[in-house]
């Protein structure tokens, strides 16, 4: 077990607990029940074994959280496999160990560590009260750290570890998941999210330390080490400041007439997209009073998703008609995503996150060019987007002579290559993920709902000054660079061996080792498999994206245009699709090109998925 923990001393509650016949079982609540200091949690393990309720016991302890797309993440609750106290204390110790081993000079530069305002009064577990743990585990070993003393937006933390040459740092978010969840999202030195093969190996110091140190449970370390340290004000003027970077129209900012609504879903957005708006030039946007402060219960929302579009948009759009206001943003709670609506004859439009991509990519690259230098070279300037995203990006890119590159699903992939990009001497403008994460900018190497709620006011403002209102605009670059028409959805899946004969069929389709040459009616030219690196488009035939086996993912290129991904979810039973018509700009012809986007969707359901013959839940995104 290496270094001998606070929680050695068994209680009496442990040394009489009935077996359960089952040894591995056994040693597993024998531990909970040892290291677990917080009440409520141990009651939860106490009241399954005293009722016998072995499966759901076997269930919580004998399997472990793992790092996912967005870090660890998980319901809040007693168990191993849940976020709480223990498994906060058990993953930081991981990470001590990994950092230690990594960094010579980790006891100078310290950790940085966030929260948001997520809460579960029946496991006595809050995001600030794991913030607290895991600062002791590493204030108790001698480490600096960076405390912030209230919530903030995720982007805040990358954005410190950069500024405060930290090693890395963590923030204590589900983001946009359930009341229920809540997540460890880590950072690297560069201040992007880790990626392989740190998550590994963190993983594996993680189970090298799995019982709690000396220290490791006292949360008042925050409160009366002198090596805690409290970043906010410094960060909160250093992050506003840098804003302001890529501001291009002050004067028009401060004149305008123009009204936008904010709501921040009941999460920390409030006071700081209020900071950015005024860092800009603009009055303070309007807040949605109800949904304004935190609360871990997003009480009026049914899902705190901004994604979801008008129905949990409801109370911002109603305050929007009533104050005559144009156009509403919207952060998620941690406000790192955002959504925008835009009024317009009476009714309202929320953009996908692909169509705001295209707006922010023109505006990026139109605001770059009308102020770079005589010399500056278009070849130096890039955008990137996950795999999974628009096109569009790839599409001005060709017109305009800058670069666009695609990287994995998952911020962290962007954030790495945007790192790269920068210590190479390029230029990144902008990045974006079709699920609302925008980055423009290169101040934050994250996703970021702050920047991006203020870089569309500005661009709303000074598109009003033209007569044109953000759809109007979109219509246009449409027009300009060929429409890109998407569209996401997925089926729920229950049997992970329905899933692996699923895409194993089309690995091996109408002969082993060979995928599908059509799709129903649909010519398809190009394959590309991330799960075992192949890519058809390629010389070599190897892919130029990263081989991912832990997941399922195969994109078909088609003939006519059109661009159709399926793809496993990280954390979900689903099976995902996103299919995308990329037509040239004089295929005008919107209604025909949906037409047969929808048909080829169809087609792409029947031959490849097979919901009924696979017993495949529909459910749409």
């Amino acid at each position: 077990m290496g270094e001998r923990g606070a929680g050695a001393d068994v209680n009496s509650n442990v040394l009489t607990a009935r077996s359960t016949g089952d040894a591995q079982l056994d040693r597993a609540v024998w531990q909970w029940l040892s290291w677990d200091k917080n009440q409520k949690t141990k009651e939860q393990i106490e009241s399954l074994l005293q009722n016998g309720k072995h499966k759901e016991l076997r269930d919580r302890l004998c399997c472990r959280l793992t790092f996912g797309t967005a870090g660890l993440r998980s319901a809040m609750g007693a168990g191993f496999c849940y976020i709480n106290d223990l498994t906060v204390i058990q993953s930081t110790q991981g990470i001590y160990k990994y950092l230690e081993r990594c960094f010579s000079d980790f006891k100078q530069r310290g950790f940085v560590v966030g929260y948001d305002t997520r809460g579960q009064v029946t496991s006595n577990c809050s995001s600030k009260k794991l913030a607290k743990l895991t600062a002791a585990v590493l204030l108790a070993k001698d480490v600096p750290v960076y405390f912030f003393s209230t919530y903030v937006p995720t982007p805040f933390v990358p954005y410190a570890v950069q500024q405060l040459k930290a090693v890395a740092g963590v923030m204590i978010t589900a983001s946009h998941n359930r009341k229920e969840d809540n997540g460890y999202k880590v950072y690297w030195e560069n201040g992007a999210q880790i990626t392989s093969p740190h998550d590994k190996e963190i993983i594996k110091c993680i189970e090298e330390c799995v019982e709690p140190w000396n220290g490791s449970w006292n949360e008042n370390l925050v409160d009366t080490s002198p090596l805690r340290q409290d970043p906010l004000k410094k960060i909160c003027d250093c992050y506003m400041e840098d804003l302001k970077k890529i501001c291009y129209h002050r004067e028009l900012n401060m004149q305008t007439n123009l009204k936008f609504v904010h709501t921040s879903f009941h999460g920390v957005g409030h006071d700081y997209v209020q900071l950015a708006f005024k860092a800009f030039g603009f009055q303070p946007p309007i807040p949605v009073p109800e949904q304004k402060d935190p609360d871990p219960d997003f009480s009026t929302v049914k899902c705190p998703n901004p994604e979801e579009g008008e129905s949990v948009l409801e109370l911002s759009l109603r305050l929007a008609e009533k104050e005559s206001a144009k156009v509403v943003v919207a952060t998620d709670p941690d406000a790192d995503r955002l959504a925008v609506a835009e009024q317009q004859n009476g009714c309202w439009k929320v953009f996908t996150g692909n169509e705001l991509a295209a707006l922010f990519g023109w505006w990026m690259f139109s605001c770059w060019k009308e102020n770079c230098s005589k010399d500056a070279d278009v070849k130096n300037v890039y955008m990137l987007a996950t795999t999974v995203s628009s096109k569009i990006l790839r599409a001005i890119a060709l017109k305009e002579g800058f670069h666009f590159e695609e990287t994995l699903p998952g911020f962290k992939w962007i954030g790495s290559r945007v790192k790269d990009l920068l210590d190479n001497g390029k230029e990144v403008l902008f990045a974006f993920e079709e699920s609302i994460g925008f980055m423009c900018g290169t101040s934050v190497l994250d996703k970021d709902g702050v920047s991006a709620a203020v870089v569309i006011a500005e661009m709303a403002t000074y598109l009003e000054g033209k007569n044109l209102s953000l759809a109007q605009k979109l219509t246009e670059i449409y027009e300009t660079y060929g429409y890109h028409i998407s569209k996401t959805s997925y089926f729920l899946c229950y049997d992970p061996p329905t899933i692996k004969k699923i895409f194993e069929k089309l690995r091996n389709f109408d002969a082993p080792q060979s995928y599908p040459k059509f799709c129903g009616i649909y010519n398809i030219l190009h394959v590309r498999d991330i799960t075992t690196g192949y890519d058809s488009s390629q010389p070599n035939k190897k892919s130029v994206l990263p081989v991912s086996k832990s997941s399922q993912m195969i994109t078909f290129t088609f003939q006519n245009g059109c661009v159709a991904t399926l793809r496993t979810s990280g954390t979900e039973p689903k099976i995902k699709y996103y299919a995308e018509m990329c037509a040239l700009p004089e295929q005008s012809d919107r209604t025909m090109l949906e037409e047969e986007l929808q048909k080829l969707i169809g087609a792409l359901i029947e031959n490849f998925l097979e919901p009924d013959k696979n017993g495949l839940i529909w459910r749409s995104a």
